[in-house]
C-alpha cells in the first residue's frame, strides 16, 4: 500500500529547555570580618587581664577598645551587610567599659596602699 502523500522526515527538534520553577538561590558570600572589631576586643582582654594585677593597662587599653569597638560598630552598621563581626565589636565595646573601670578601681586600690605605706610612722 502506498501512500498518496510523500512520506517526509520529521522535523529537527530544537532542544527545550524549560524555564526554572523558582529563581535561583542568591550568593550567599561570607561577610568580611572588620579588623577594628579584632583589635578591639584583643585590645580589651589584653586591659582586662593587666588591669587586674595592676590597674594601668586597664586604664590605657580599655579607653582604646571602646572607642575602636564603638568605631567598628557604626562601619558595620553602615556598610550595608559587607562587614561582619559585629557581635565582636560590641563585646570589645562592654569589654572596654569593664576594663577601664576594674583599671580605675585597681589603680586606686595600689595608690591607696602606697600612700599609706609612705606615711606610716618613721622607725
Amino acid at each position: 500500500m502506498s501512500s498518496p502523500y510523500p512520506v517526509q522526515s520529521p522535523p529537527p527538534v530544537a532542544p527545550y529547555h524549560p524555564p526554572p520553577s523558582y529563581p535561583p538561590p542568591q550568593f550567599a558570600g561570607r561577610q568580611a570580618l572588620d579588623n577594628r572589631a579584632a583589635i578591639a576586643l584583643a585590645l580589651a582582654i589584653c586591659g582586662l587581664v593587666l588591669g587586674l594585677p595592676l590597674g594601668v593597662p586597664g586604664l590605657v587599653c580599655g579607653p582604646i577598645a571602646y572607642f575602636m569597638g564603638k568605631s567598628a560598630v557604626s562601619r558595620i552598621d553602615g556598610s550595608a551587610g559587607a562587614l561582619g563581626g559585629r557581635n565582636f565589636a560590641v563585646f570589645a565595646w562592654v569589654l572596654g567599659i569593664v576594663a577601664t573601670a576594674v583599671g580605675a578601681v585597681v589603680s586606686l586600690t595600689w595608690l591607696v596602699i602606697w600612700l599609706v605605706s609612705i606615711s606610716g610612722p618613721q622607725t
